[in-house]
Protein backbone atom coordinates (compact mmCIF):
# COMPACT_ATOMS: atom_id res chain seq x y z
CA UNK A 1 0.00 0.00 0.00
CA UNK A 2 1.10 3.45 -0.85
CA UNK A 3 0.48 6.55 1.25
CA UNK A 4 -0.56 9.47 -0.55
CA UNK A 5 1.84 11.68 -2.17
CA UNK A 6 4.46 8.78 -2.60
CA UNK A 7 5.47 6.69 -5.20
CA UNK A 8 6.12 3.08 -5.31
CA UNK A 9 9.85 2.46 -7.09
CA UNK A 10 9.85 0.12 -9.91
CA UNK A 11 13.54 -0.25 -10.92
CA UNK A 12 14.22 0.05 -14.75
CA UNK A 13 13.87 -2.61 -17.18
CA UNK A 14 16.79 -4.60 -18.14
CA UNK A 15 17.83 -3.93 -22.02
CA UNK A 16 16.62 -6.20 -24.46
CA UNK A 17 19.32 -8.88 -25.95
CA UNK A 18 18.77 -10.28 -29.20
CA UNK A 19 19.54 -14.20 -29.41
CA UNK A 20 19.73 -13.50 -33.16
CA UNK A 21 22.83 -11.06 -32.97
CA UNK A 22 24.25 -13.01 -30.05
CA UNK A 23 23.90 -16.11 -32.43
CA UNK A 24 25.52 -14.53 -34.98
CA UNK A 25 28.28 -12.90 -33.38
CA UNK A 26 29.84 -16.49 -31.91
CA UNK A 27 28.96 -18.16 -35.42
CA UNK A 28 30.93 -15.35 -37.12
CA UNK A 29 33.69 -16.04 -34.97
CA UNK A 30 33.42 -19.48 -34.79
CA UNK A 31 33.56 -19.65 -38.94
CA UNK A 32 36.73 -17.52 -38.83
CA UNK A 33 38.33 -19.67 -36.39
CA UNK A 34 36.40 -23.01 -37.95
CA UNK A 35 39.00 -22.24 -41.21
CA UNK A 36 41.90 -23.75 -40.18
CA UNK A 37 40.12 -27.00 -39.88
CA UNK A 38 39.90 -27.66 -43.77
CA UNK A 39 37.38 -24.58 -44.68
CA UNK A 40 34.70 -26.08 -42.04
CA UNK A 41 34.19 -22.75 -40.53
CA UNK A 42 32.62 -21.68 -44.26
CA UNK A 43 28.95 -23.34 -42.82
CA UNK A 44 28.92 -21.47 -39.60
CA UNK A 45 29.49 -18.61 -40.97
CA UNK A 46 27.05 -18.83 -43.63
CA UNK A 47 24.14 -19.34 -41.12
CA UNK A 48 25.81 -16.54 -39.31
CA UNK A 49 25.58 -14.27 -41.73
CA UNK A 50 21.70 -15.05 -42.10
CA UNK A 51 21.32 -14.42 -38.54
CA UNK A 52 22.88 -11.49 -38.68
CA UNK A 53 21.47 -10.11 -41.48
CA UNK A 54 17.45 -11.08 -40.11
CA UNK A 55 18.23 -9.48 -36.83
CA UNK A 56 19.34 -6.43 -38.50
CA UNK A 57 16.18 -6.36 -40.84
CA UNK A 58 14.24 -6.83 -37.55
CA UNK A 59 15.86 -3.81 -36.16
CA UNK A 60 16.50 -5.49 -33.02
CA UNK A 61 17.91 -3.19 -30.47
CA UNK A 62 21.29 -4.86 -29.46
CA UNK A 63 22.76 -3.96 -33.13
CA UNK A 64 26.17 -4.44 -32.40
CA UNK A 65 26.59 -8.15 -32.27
CA UNK A 66 24.96 -8.05 -35.13
CA UNK A 67 27.40 -6.24 -36.88
CA UNK A 68 30.02 -8.23 -35.52
CA UNK A 69 28.38 -11.34 -36.34
CA UNK A 70 27.92 -10.12 -40.12
CA UNK A 71 31.24 -8.78 -40.49
CA UNK A 72 32.95 -11.66 -38.92
CA UNK A 73 31.08 -13.94 -41.24
CA UNK A 74 31.55 -12.13 -44.62
CA UNK A 75 35.16 -11.94 -44.03
CA UNK A 76 35.41 -15.94 -43.06
CA UNK A 77 32.99 -16.34 -46.46
CA UNK A 78 35.32 -14.53 -48.60
CA UNK A 79 38.79 -15.99 -46.92
CA UNK A 80 37.11 -19.33 -47.31
CA UNK A 81 36.20 -19.17 -50.91
CA UNK A 82 39.24 -17.62 -52.12
CA UNK A 83 41.37 -20.54 -50.32
CA UNK A 84 38.77 -23.14 -52.03
CA UNK A 85 39.32 -21.26 -55.25
CA UNK A 86 43.17 -21.11 -55.29
CA UNK A 87 43.28 -25.01 -54.05
CA UNK A 88 40.91 -26.04 -56.98
CA UNK A 89 42.87 -24.33 -59.04
CA UNK A 90 46.07 -26.08 -58.49
CA UNK A 91 44.14 -29.50 -58.32
CA UNK A 92 43.19 -28.46 -61.82
CA UNK A 93 46.57 -27.64 -62.63
CA UNK A 94 47.53 -31.37 -61.78
CA UNK A 95 44.77 -32.61 -63.69
CA UNK A 96 45.52 -31.37 -66.85
CA UNK A 97 46.34 -33.76 -69.42
CA UNK A 98 48.24 -31.89 -71.75
CA UNK A 99 50.86 -30.84 -69.43
CA UNK A 100 50.93 -33.99 -67.94
CA UNK A 101 50.27 -36.91 -70.22
CA UNK A 102 50.83 -39.91 -67.61
CA UNK A 103 49.47 -40.95 -64.01
CA UNK A 104 53.17 -40.42 -62.82
CA UNK A 105 53.80 -37.18 -64.16
CA UNK A 106 50.10 -35.93 -62.31
CA UNK A 107 50.84 -37.90 -59.03
CA UNK A 108 54.54 -36.13 -58.83
CA UNK A 109 52.51 -32.74 -59.51
CA UNK A 110 50.24 -33.73 -56.62
CA UNK A 111 52.64 -34.54 -54.49
CA UNK A 112 54.88 -31.40 -55.05
CA UNK A 113 52.00 -28.63 -55.06
CA UNK A 114 50.19 -30.50 -52.00
CA UNK A 115 53.26 -31.98 -49.76
CA UNK A 116 50.56 -33.06 -47.11
CA UNK A 117 48.98 -35.17 -49.29
CA UNK A 118 51.84 -37.60 -49.70
CA UNK A 119 51.63 -41.31 -50.09
CA UNK A 120 52.34 -43.22 -46.51
CA UNK A 121 54.70 -45.86 -47.47
CA UNK A 122 54.59 -47.53 -43.85
CA UNK A 123 56.64 -51.07 -42.72
CA UNK A 124 52.96 -52.44 -42.70
CA UNK A 125 52.00 -51.77 -46.26
CA UNK A 126 55.09 -54.10 -47.41
CA UNK A 127 53.93 -56.48 -44.88
CA UNK A 128 52.50 -60.17 -46.88
CA UNK A 129 48.92 -60.13 -46.94
CA UNK A 130 46.97 -63.91 -46.67
CA UNK A 131 44.94 -64.96 -49.20
CA UNK A 132 41.59 -63.91 -47.58
CA UNK A 133 43.19 -60.48 -47.62
CA UNK A 134 43.65 -60.07 -44.02
CA UNK A 135 46.89 -59.52 -41.80
CA UNK A 136 47.17 -62.76 -39.47
CA UNK A 137 49.74 -63.37 -36.94
CA UNK A 138 50.03 -66.90 -38.20
CA UNK A 139 50.51 -66.23 -41.81
CA UNK A 140 53.25 -63.09 -40.90
CA UNK A 141 54.95 -65.90 -38.93
CA UNK A 142 54.43 -68.95 -41.49
CA UNK A 143 56.51 -66.21 -44.29
CA UNK A 144 59.30 -64.95 -41.96
CA UNK A 145 59.95 -68.88 -41.51
CA UNK A 146 60.07 -69.88 -45.21
CA UNK A 147 62.37 -66.96 -45.77
CA UNK A 148 64.34 -68.25 -42.99
CA UNK A 149 64.58 -71.71 -44.40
Amino acid sequence: MTLPGYQTYAPPAPPRRSGLARASQVLGVAGLAGLVLCLAGMVPALVGLVLGAVSLVRRDPDRRPAVVGVTCSALALLIGAGLLFWLLSKAARCGDEARYPDEASRRGCVEREFPFAQANTHPAALVPVSAAGVHSARALTASSLSADA
